[in-house]
């Protein structure tokens, strides 16, 4: 449990301020980055303070991140989704793995940038919104299976393949992600994690 600090309202709003000014632009923030700064209350009340001056911008609700804006056009930059979606899950308590298009597009098998992206996770499932046409959907899983891997590649893998399908895959694709797991994939994490894979997976990838 979160233990805070009690502090006046003036103290509290200036620790928030610090931390915010010391951060990088683009860093996420949620409330309970800020638990040394005094009660849930006061810190709900800084960052609102702190949101109305500009210093913060309101991603979606409580979270939020330091703007970042184009030294050209002066455009604002919103952080990228899979920030968000880690800062998410360190507030959840929770494991979540990159699923769907963007597990593809973090293989290199796509090149599509998804805006809506998905994770499955073995906390609660929701739907983030996160501006403009741009979500993060996190899907429950009971299947422990998908969070014992060793290797994070080897997970990423296993989870693209799936989404591609066993009938749809094609020869390019298996030498890519074979090749990846061969250059970055240890032996023992290997063997430790092939058999957490589906048979037609297994088929695929056994060295």
């Amino acid at each position: 449990m979160a233990k805070y600090c009690f502090m006046s309202a003036n103290s509290s709003y200036k620790s928030i301020c610090d931390i915010v000014e010391r951060a990088k632009p683009g860093t996420v923030f949620i409330p309970d980055d800020f638990v040394t700064c005094g009660t849930p209350d006061a810190v709900r009340s800084g960052l609102s303070r702190i949101h109305r001056n500009g210093k913060l911008r309101r991603l979606a609700k409580g979270i939020y991140y330091v703007p970042v804006y184009d030294k050209w056009d002066g455009t604002l930059s919103e952080p990228a989704l899979e920030d968000v979606a880690m800062k998410i899950a360190q507030r959840d308590n929770a494991r979540i793995i990159p699923t769907g298009m963007y597990a593809l597009n973090r293989l290199g098998l796509s090149t599509q940038v998804p805006t809506n992206i998905i994770y499955i996770t073995d906390g609660s499932a929701r739907k983030v919104r996160c501006g403009e046409g741009k979500s993060i959907t996190f899907r429950h899983s009971n299947d422990l299976g998908n969070f014992a891997f060793q290797s994070e590649l080897m997970q990423l893998a296993v989870l693209a393949m799936r989404e591609i399908g066993e009938k749809i895959i094609t020869e390019e694709q298996k030498g890519q992600i074979k090749s990846l797991i061969t250059e970055h994939v240890s032996e023992q994490d290997f063997k430790h994690d092939i058999v957490l894979a589906p048979t037609w997976i297994k088929t695929i990838l056994q060295r």
